[in-house]
């Protein structure tokens, strides 16, 4: 439990959840990223080939898709275990401590909707 009795202990958890929010985003990009730029490459050195093959890019890229979303959905239980052990006197009045988790939860989901579409195309 803190001691501190100070709302910046509140607003430097908020500030590190969005700081993970911001390397789950990156990691979910770098993997589309990753796996897209697999498939660009094997359609330019097997030009006309017809049938493309999921080679290492592809597992690669969803593996950090799933990375970052697992980082969103980690990242948010530990702010909510972080913001359990503050007084009510750390938290600013009217201040709302379920948005940052709820936007960190829509991100982790909408990466696993962007790792369905991979797997599915």
């Amino acid at each position: 439990m803190s001691e501190l009795n100070d709302p910046r202990v509140f607003f430097a958890a908020e500030r590190t959840l969005l700081a993970w929010n911001r390397t789950s985003l990156a990691l979910m990009a770098f993997g589309f990223v990753i796996e897209r730029f697999g498939l660009f490459m094997q359609l330019i050195l097997h030009a006309g080939a017809g049938n493309l093959e999921r080679g290492a890019s592809f597992w690669i890229g969803l593996g950090f898709v799933l990375l970052g979303a697992a980082v969103a959905v980690s990242s948010s239980w530990q702010y909510r275990k972080v913001v359990r052990t503050l007084k009510p006197v750390e938290i600013p009045e009217g201040y709302s401590v379920n948005a940052g988790p709820a936007i960190n939860l829509l991100v982790a989901a909408l990466g696993l909707a962007l790792l369905g579409f991979l797997l599915a195309s």
